[in-house]
């Protein structure tokens, strides 16, 4: 029996003897931090709605944002959810070059989303501190952007942990999906804050 081999027993063991008697209810505790997650934007989207009804721009401060660069940065997230799905897809089917690849072109889409939200911020017309919709669209977008970061770091881990005879495989997918999970929850937000910043 080779190093690896007993490892991954003794690592199956290990996770079997921790779940005895027990429910596996760690994607339940991942789903609940997300929904309490999705209250705190929730609370940032009707603080915005409420400044932009109750406070509106000085006149000859109307900002008009720029849609392009917005589009192609959702176009960005919706496709890495896609190739994130892929991961996960050829895990189940136990090849890991595969699955590798996927998410490190999931990645590359994330981190190219914060390249094109950083290009965006050094061209808009106005500051964070300029009036009360200036700051409030730096917060929500700011917020965001450390949860894309977070994400991506997240896929570059299970990237890593997903190789041959690594922590996550075929009987060890919870990382993934948990990943997976959190990644598509982050891009459901960008969705909203699209319609909300750039549509309404």
């Amino acid at each position: 029996m080779t190093t690896i081999q007993s490892e991954n027993l003794s690592q199956h063991a290990g996770e079997a003897a921790h779940t005895d008697g027990h429910g596996d209810y760690r994607l339940f505790g991942l789903a609940t931090f997300l929904v309490a997650d999705g209250m705190t934007f929730a609370g940032f989207f009707a603080a915005y709605l409420t400044f932009r009804a109750v406070n509106p721009l000085p006149s000859g401060h109307n900002y008009e944002l720029e849609l392009l660069l917005p589009t192609v940065n959702t176009l960005l997230l919706l496709v890495s959810s896609f190739t994130f799905h892929r991961a996960g897809a050829a895990l189940r089917r136990g090849n890991h070059p595969v699955c590798q690849r996927w998410l490190l072109l999931t990645a590359a889409l994330g981190f190219s989303f914060l390249a094109g939200q950083m290009k965006e911020y050094f061209s808009l017309p106005f500051g964070l501190t300029d009036n009360l919709f200036a700051s409030t669209f730096y917060a929500i977008t700011g917020f965001h952007g450390l949860h894309v970061t977070l994400g991506g770091l997240m896929i570059l881990i299970v990237w890593w942990q997903s190789r041959e005879g690594g922590r996550i495989s075929v009987d060890n997918q919870f990382p993934l999906e948990a990943a997976e999970l959190y990644w598509h929850f982050v891009d459901g937000i960008w969705v909203i804050l699209y319609g909300l910043l750039y549509l309404l």
